[in-house]
């Protein structure tokens, strides 16, 4: 039996909550810049990561859209991608769900078609290359107006075969689920899955908006379900994946330390939850960081972080035959390592 690192880094997983923009490491941000002849405020890459701290979400917003601006060919987000993709084919990451933000690129002047048309030949060569799964997440910046979503989501349909589901992020605060209700509403009858992110700054009440007003099959973050016992209670018997970001919320002061994280606490009440990064490149790292942080902070045992892979595959929108191959590649790994 190796180490916990060693073990997380063979365990087989799936990445369901990044943000493609949030994978943007300082160096692809200053050869893109370059590139596109996009000035930017630092004078070298590591003057960009000093820049990463944050005391809320906020903060760190503002730095991201920042460092969107770089994106503007096809072939940047490419590059992206396909950068994203080595990283995590390189922890054993095995299916990656992708979200994106079209309205930060589109508002720009960058066509829709360049931003998933790079995204998509990205993941179709990670799939070729790695045998990696993956879909495509499209979702609303809630800080915007439901028009403005609604228009994307009808410019979207001209690439309905390449993106699977929506969801709904950035500030959270003052933009409840509610605000979309009619935008999931069309996004659910056009064959769409749904995600939202909730419960992260926003209260355990946007968790319930979430699931009774824009009926999501999956909440981003979650965090918050904690300060409401029926919701727990709600979220366990539904069984409603949560994916839980553990740097991600650290960084941004969800919790203070991570060994406040509600994870071990919404698995043993259980819960669907799941490991992810989110924004890594912001956030420190990438997906086999995030399980070891929780896993020493909390002092997972194996069978628990063996529970977290197994959840990120029942959470995901893969076939339920896919489903099952992975789950029993988990089963294999964990027994093996008790041998």
């Amino acid at each position: 039996m190796g180490n916990v690192a060693t073990f997380i880094h063979g365990l087989p997983k799936a990445e369901l909550h990044v943000h493609v923009e949030g994978t943007l490491e300082p160096k692809l941000m200053f050869d893109l810049a370059a590139k596109n002849g996009v000035p930017l405020p630092y004078a070298r890459p590591e003057d960009v990561q000093k820049a990463y701290s944050f005391r809320c979400l906020r903060e760190f917003l503002d730095l991201y859209y920042q460092g969107t601006g770089v994106l503007v060919e096809e072939s940047d987000f490419f590059a992206l991608s396909q950068a994203y993709a080595k990283r995590a084919h390189a922890q054993n990451v095995r299916h990656v769900e992708v979200s994106f933000d079209p309205q930060a690129h589109t508002a720009r002047g960058v066509p829709l078609a360049a931003v998933i048309g790079g995204l998509h030949s990205a993941l179709v060569e990670a799939n070729r290359q790695y045998g990696m799964s993956w879909k495509l997440i499209m979702c609303f910046l809630r800080h915007l107006d439901a028009a403005d979503a609604m228009a994307t989501l009808d410019h979207a349909l001209e690439h309905r075969d390449l993106i699977s589901a929506v969801g709904l992020d950035s500030s959270e605060v003052g933009n409840p689920p509610s605000k979309f209700r009619q935008v999931f509403k069309r996004a659910k009858r056009e064959g769409y899955h749904t995600v939202a992110h909730a419960g992260e700054e926003g209260p355990a009440k946007y968790v319930r908006e979430a699931l009774t007003l824009l009926c999501v099959e999956r909440i981003d973050h979650g965090n918050r379900a904690t300060e409401d016992a029926a919701l727990i209670a709600q979220l366990a018997d539904s069984r409603v994946p949560l994916t839980l970001c553990p740097l991600s919320n650290l960084r941004l002061g969800v919790v203070e330390r991570m060994a406040d994280h509600p994870i071990r606490e919404m698995l043993e009440k259980g819960l669907l939850v799941t490991v992810n990064s989110d924004d890594p490149a912001y956030f420190g790292g990438y997906l086999n960081e995030n399980y070891q942080a929780v896993a020493e902070a909390l002092n997972l045992s194996r069978d628990q972080i063996g529970q977290l892979a197994r959840n990120s595959f029942l959470a995901s929108f893969l076939r339920p035959t896919e489903k099952e191959r992975l789950i029993s590649e988990v089963d294999r790994f964990v027994s093996a390592d008790r041998t």
